[in-house]
């Protein structure tokens, strides 16, 4: 596949590009700055947009078979909503209704209910479900806490660890990099949500049947099959309202 890493000078960016190459894949790197692409291999096709600016995307999104989705900010609510949210807004307006599959990555905890930061998250989630497109969206627990013989990934779905630390799930940043960039090749991925951690052991080799054993998404919800505190598509911002209509999904 020729497959586009948003978020490409990231931690988790960086390494889906390399894992993307590794298994054989054309990768192109979204990348605001060519500079701070430096560490990027030189396999990669690098191309110059912002995320926040839609007119800079169509050269990235072009001819592509599928997205990678790994920007983030900070937990400031208006990062969120003007950068992960309004990234996902942006990538999906540059497709203009051409269906590529898309592993976005959010984080573990993101339907916690009270949090501003992570509502904004999860509408991003809303949106892709809502877009047509094959997806997976992977919520990674706390990044490189996990000890060296935890290595085997573990799957959740139901976002159910909330206490906002390391309890709620660790494991490798190489691993969700592997997770995400196997997702798009892997039809037992399509339309899954899920939590990611690592339980002792080593990793596995092939990740089909960890992805067959999760419960795909409801046809037509804007949540996770086993999402909890939803949240009425009515009692959500207008912005995001919008959004969804721009997608004809309202």
């Amino acid at each position: 596949m020729k497959i586009l890493i948003v978020g490409a000078t990231g931690s988790i960016g960086r390494l889906s590009v390399i894992e993307a190459l590794r298994q054989g894949h054309e990768v192109r790197a979204l990348v605001r700055d060519r500079d701070r692409a430096a560490a990027l291999p030189d396999a990669a096709e690098l191309v110059v947009g912002d995320l926040t600016r839609p007119d800079t995307l169509e050269p990235a999104v072009r001819g592509i078979d599928a997205v990678v989705l790994t920007h983030g900010s900070t937990t400031r609510e208006s990062d969120v909503r003007d950068i992960d949210y309004a990234g996902v807004v942006n990538v999906l307006a540059a497709l203009d209704g051409r269906r590529v599959r898309i592993a976005l990555m959010t984080a573990v905890g993101t339907t916690r209910p009270g949090v501003a930061y992570a509502a904004w998250k999860r509408r991003g989630e809303k949106l892709v479900r809502a877009s047509g497109h094959e997806y997976t969206i992977v919520r990674p627990g706390w990044f490189d806490y996990n000890d060296p013989d935890e290595r085997r990934i573990v799957m959740r779905q139901g976002d159910t660890e909330r206490s906002g630390g390391p309890a709620d799930g660790v494991l490798a940043r190489d691993e969700i990099a592997r997770v995400l960039v196997d997702s798009l090749r892997l039809d037992a991925a399509a339309r899954k949500t899920l939590e990611l951690a690592a339980g002792t052991g080593p990793e596995q080799e092939d990740l089909t049947d960890d992805f067959a054993a999760l419960r795909p998404d409801v046809p037509g919800s804007p949540d996770g099959v086993l999402d909890r505190d939803l949240v009425p598509v009515e009692e959500e911002p207008a912005r995001f309202r919008e959004a969804l209509r721009a997608l004809g999904a309202l």
